[in-house]
């Protein structure tokens, strides 16, 4: 068989990513709800250590939240302003030549309290605004239904997805959306970084913990629950909008053994399953054999109903996508832990970090999509991965970022090299593809972007937008089809 040696297919969908949460703000405007992420507050880094601390993890913290006080900061109320200025930024990604742009629909936008019988209309208006303007510049919207965005009314009645309530009120959220934008939407994802619930029960699956008995049973319960409500979204999804691809989404995160001692080998094996636990359900349609073997170990008992093994077996996922930051090291031994993007591993010798810690490993992604891909043989999409990095302007306005540029370059790299080796990748939306409200730390100066965007981490600035160095590097990627880099 001949093959081309030409690293990405001419369809390939380059692009961006954001989330409604991180960039939208006007959280008390056009009728929308509270979400869970509202409710998170920004710390200082120098309050904070290396901890990222988002949970909200009793009633009693939540009301004392919802009350207010002096000094309060919650920086994903406000955003970026992609609310009312959607238009001036889509049109910068359009300059940029996306081909998609990754974004999600608020939950609570739509469905305020999460159990109206009815949408609200203010909401849906607003993202058919949004889709009309990416298809003028022939931009394909990438939609997450649910991305750390639970309507906060379903957390104060039913402590989140721990309640099996949410599926039905899920499903009928995601039936409502695909029936409005049939036309428009043609790729979707259901739940992002499914798995950062078993590290933020809060974000993840809006779960008070100390209103639990059981963490791990309480955490696997729902999602169980997520699972279903997954499985379920997919068939709507093919059944309303039967041209359309759906997909499910992983934090990604590539463990090594610190050593050759096969007790490092094994705990790091262990590490990759139990991350890959979540994608085996959602594409293989099962739970695999040894998680239900960690179920026993824990005495976790799922209360699973009569079909639910059916509806995950007869409706799992088209494609498989994932976020990609850093890679971990794992070891037997008892060793001081780094942090990074909610996991902990032991520092790795061999590679650099960025302001935050997270180490650069840009093989670590050629890795992980050629073991993806044996696992699974569903085609792939990278729909998050970039360095969050200190930014700052220069005398005459200019913002060098070129360190940005190394580091989407050599990951670029590597996926040329893994689609050359027979993987199959349909796409690559670089994570804040315009600066956003941090997910992990609530900082605006923690930024991803292509796109500057003047505001601080205590909504300080005009929120004036501006383009990087790396904003015209990436236009010459995508016009060259990642030729030239």
């Amino acid at each position: 068989m001949c093959m081309s040696q030409k690293r990405f297919p001419e369809d390939f969908l380059w692009g961006g990513a954001t989330a409604a949460n991180q960039v939208e703000g006007a959280y008390n405007e056009g009728g929308k709800g509270l979400s869970i992420f509202d409710m998170v507050q920004f710390v200082p880094k120098e309050e904070r250590g290396n901890d990222i601390e988002m949970d909200v993890k009793s009633k009693e913290e939540l009301e004392a939240l919802l009350a207010g006080k002096e000094g309060d900061n919650f920086p994903k109320r406000r955003g970026i302003d992609f609310y009312h200025r959607y238009q001036e930024d889509i049109a910068l990604f359009a300059e940029m030549g996306f081909k998609t742009f990754r974004m999600s629909i608020s939950w609570p936008r739509i469905f305020p309290n999460g159990d109206e019988s009815q949408p609200n209309e203010e909401g849906l208006a607003f993202y058919d605004k949004v889709f009309d303007e990416l298809l003028k510049y022939g931009i394909e919207p990438l939609v997450t239904l649910s991305h750390y965005e639970i309507p906060l009314n379903l957390v104060q009645k039913y402590n989140g997805w721990a309640d099996r309530s949410l599926v039905d009120l899920f499903v009928n959220y995601a039936e409502t959306v695909f029936t409005r934008y049939k036309d428009k939407v043609k790729y979707w994802l259901t739940f992002n970084e499914i798995n950062i619930s078993v590290f933020s029960p809060y974000i993840g699956s809006g779960i008070l913990i100390d209103e639990v008995e059981n963490k791990e049973q309480a955490v696997y319960q729902a999602l169980h629950h997520q699972f279903i409500a997954s499985a379920r979204a997919v068939k709507a999804c093919h059944e309303i909008i039967p041209n359309a691809k759906i997909g499910c989404m992983l934090a990604r995160m590539e463990v090594y053994p610190e050593t050759c001692n096969p007790d490092d080998v094994l705990v790091a094996l262990d590490e990759d399953q139990k991350n890959l636990f979540f994608t085996d359900v959602q594409v293989r349609g099962y739970y695999p054999s040894f998680m239900l073997s960690y179920f026993e170990e824990k005495n976790i008992k799922l209360n699973m109903l009569p079909g639910d093994e059916e509806i995950l077996l007869n409706h799992t996922v088209d494609f498989l996508s994932f976020s990609y930051y850093m890679s971990m090291v794992a070891t037997a031994n008892d060793k001081e832990k780094e942090l990074g993007n909610f996991f902990t591993g032991v520092k790795n010798p061999y590679l650099k970090a960025s302001d935050w810690g997270w180490q650069i490993d840009p093989k670590g992604l050629r890795i992980t999509l050629k073991k993806m891909y044996d696992r699974y043989q569903v085609p792939l999409f990278i729909v998050e991965n970039g360095l969050g990095a200190y930014d700052k302007m220069e005398e005459d306005g200019m913002i060098n970022d070129d360190y940005r540029i190394d580091y989407l370059k050599a990951h670029i790299e590597q996926m040329g090299e893994a689609i050359k080796e027979g993987v199959d990748l349909i796409g690559y939306t670089s994570w804040g593809c315009i600066d956003l409200i941090s997910a992990g730390t609530s900082e605006m100066s923690k930024r991803y972007g292509f796109i500057y965007v003047d505001q601080d981490d205590y909504g300080n600035g005009t929120l004036a937008r501006k383009k990087k160095k790396s904003f015209n590097w990436y236009k010459n990627v995508i016009a060259t089809n990642g030729e030239e880099l």
